[in-house]
């Protein structure tokens, strides 16, 4: 029996998905995404997490802000990657981010992002 359109492997003739072929169908997402990721980490100099994404970006600033005790953060990225299985383009000019939990922010070191040059990496 052929599969049904719509990009969604392993349907049943009345369109239902099994609990298997989805978790097979995420993992690949996730394993693609992966492969991006390690192949754009070089083109960036920050890492930014925080509690619904994980970013990369070329320029960070994140900004507290308060009103009658409570606090957040305002995140502006620019030239970023987001880490998103279900995101089409992830790569964005721009990013603002509002939060109330945490953000953490990490400088990578240039060398931490280079291949070594022998050893232990095949094509």
């Amino acid at each position: 029996m052929a599969a049904a359109s719509g990009g969604w492997p392993g349907r049943c003739h009345d369109g239902r998905v099994s609990a298997e072929d989805l978790e097979k169908y995420e993992a690949d997402l996730e394993l693609q995404l992966y492969r991006e990721y390690r192949d754009v980490v070089g083109l960036f100099s920050y890492v930014v997490e925080t509690e619904r994404r994980f970013y990369l970006a070329n320029g960070v600033q994140v900004t507290p802000r308060g009103v009658d005790g409570e606090v957040w953060f305002e995140v502006h990225l620019t030239d970023a990657w987001v880490w998103d299985l279900y995101r089409p383009a992830r790569f964005v000019k721009d990013v603002r981010v509002v939060t109330f939990k945490d953000v953490n922010v990490e400088e990578m070191a240039k060398s931490d992002l280079e291949v070594p040059k022998s050893g232990g990496f095949e094509g």
